[in-house]
């Protein structure tokens, strides 16, 4: 064994001088590096200056902490309300002054019906205020499940889904489908609601210009080019469409039968927001499938909320059972909200026999839309934007000042105007850095099958006065 040793070290020994002189020399110089980095510190240590107890005071005395949100002067619109006493039906109570209500979106006037208000009062006798609790813990009461019911009969869909709150229905349906890697197109005049859905669905979205089908159909084919390169990916991507039936921001309406055959032809689904048409539009007020006579099973969801023509509080969607049954499980607003007060539900139920047994309402407010836009015609200065039939107009200025806060200010001297002769308007309101596509400042005229031709007199012409006074 030690034989065996030795003849191994006398070997090393042998080798090392019949290296090449440059080999050993690089073998000396790794040695070296590596006995540095052994021994040397791997980094070094800075010196530090200890502050005295008076410069610490200093420094804290001069600190300031950023603004946890910008500064707003005390004069600024948005914090001087205007108090409301009494319903807002077709009168109003401002600041207390009785005016005409041109500003609530009371369309068809049933916010003080007598039937509506005497169902709201024996549900609040029978049941409380509200219900301290979602659908899915003790919060679903049978008045819940017999106006889903109702709804979906009178949509004449398979089943429907009520929500507390108008705004989180469409904000929580559209995350409870689209997700992250899905394909969404929204036509870019969508309402906020919408935007703050696909905020949360964390989809891929493309805008299409406002009603724009050719512009539609071009992302349509950008996006089935991109599916032929990638197949794998195309099968599990879903697409939607997802546009309003009459949007609030532009008092028009969506070509609705083009957009099905697009649904069709690019193997796409339809989401429809019918918050402004439905109890408006159609012979039954069922909203714009109806206006257009197109087959409400080929959209693939339809959602409204219950604040505007129904005159309640909270919003619904309609559609598949399927389809519907999987919002009890993931919308967001329905699974993780307090549900609707009963006697909220209860006097939407009311509202909906009102529409159901006079038909003839929906006439009334079409004939009261077509003569309020006919009488806003022609005022100096001001440019009426929206459809014939719509129920809530918009004034913009003819010529803009180039500045939007200028404009806003002009805008709502006009209304200030009316307002102290007993007509009241309301200036449209928007988050103007959270909007996708922010909108011309406008002045938004409500229309309700309550007001009388001389309401409606007193008010046009109060506003063309305002407009020639106002707008030099």
């Amino acid at each position: 064994m030690a034989s065996g040793q030795q003849w191994v070290l006398v070997e090393m020994v042998q080798a090392f001088y019949e290296a090449p002189a440059y080999h050993l020399i690089l073998e000396g110089i790794l040695i070296l590096w590596i006995i540095r980095l052994l021994f040397s510190k791997t980094y070094k240590l800075h010196e530090t200056y200890k502050l005295t107890e008076r410069e610490k005071e200093d420094l804290i005395e001069e600190w300031q902490p950023d603004l946890l949100v910008p500064l707003i002067s005390k004069d600024h619109p948005s914090l001087k309300y205007n108090i409301v006493s009494g319903p807002p039906s077709h009168k109003i109570i401002v600041n207390g002054k009785e005016c005409i209500n041109f500003a609530s979106f009371n369309f068809l006037g049933l916010l003080d019906s007598e039937r509506v208000k005497e169902k709201a009062l024996m549900s609040l006798k029978k049941y409380g205020v509200g219900t301290c609790g979602p659908r899915g813990f003790y919060g679903t009461f049978d008045v819940h499940l017999e106006l889903e019911n109702r709804l979906a009969k009178f949509m004449k869909t398979e089943e429907a889904i009520i929500y507390s709150y108008g705004f989180a229905t469409m904000a929580s349906a559209i995350p409870a489908y689209s997700k992250r890697g899905d394909m969404i197109f929204v036509d870019e005049a969508a309402c906020f609601s919408i935007q703050k859905g696909l905020q949360a669905s964390r989809s891929f979205i493309k805008y299409f210009k406002h009603n724009d089908m050719e512009d539609l159909e071009r992302l349509l084919k950008e996006q089935e080019v991109e599916d032929q390169k990638n197949p794998r990916k195309a099968r599990v991507t879903r697409k939607f469409i997802v546009v309003e039936g009459m949007y609030i921001n532009t008092a028009d309406i969506c070509p609705l039968p083009e957009l099905v055959k697009l649904k069709y032809r690019y193997k796409v689904r339809i989401f429809l927001e019918e918050s402004m048409s439905f109890g408006v539009l159609g012979e039954h007020g069922k909203g714009v499938t109806e206006h257009f006579g197109v087959n409400i099973d080929d959209i693939d969801l339809i959602s409204a909320n219950m604040e505007n023509a129904v005159a309640s509080i909270g919003g619904f969607c309609c559609g598949r059972s399927f389809v519907i049954d999987h919002q009890r499980l993931s919308g967001q607003g329905y699974c993780f909200s307090a549900s609707l007060p009963p006697m909220l539900a209860a006097a939407a139920i009311e509202a909906l026999n009102i529409m159901e047994e006079d038909p003839g309402i929906f006439i009334v407010l079409r004939e009261k839309c077509k003569h309020v836009y006919k009488a806003l015609q022609g005022i100096p200065g001001l440019k009426l934007v929206g459809e014939p039939f719509a129920p809530a107009l918009h004034l913009q200025l003819e010529k803009s000042s180039g500045s939007r806060s200028s404009d806003m200010q002009q805008l709502r001297s006009i209304v200030d105007y009316c307002l102290e002769r007993k007509v009241a308007l309301t200036l449209a309101q928007y988050l103007e850095k959270e909007e996708r596509f922010l909108t011309p400042p406008s002045i938004r005229v409500v229309v309700t099958v309550k007001q009388k031709d001389d309401d409606i007199q007193k008010a046009v012409s109060c506003i063309r006065e305002a407009a020639s006074v106002l707008l030099k």
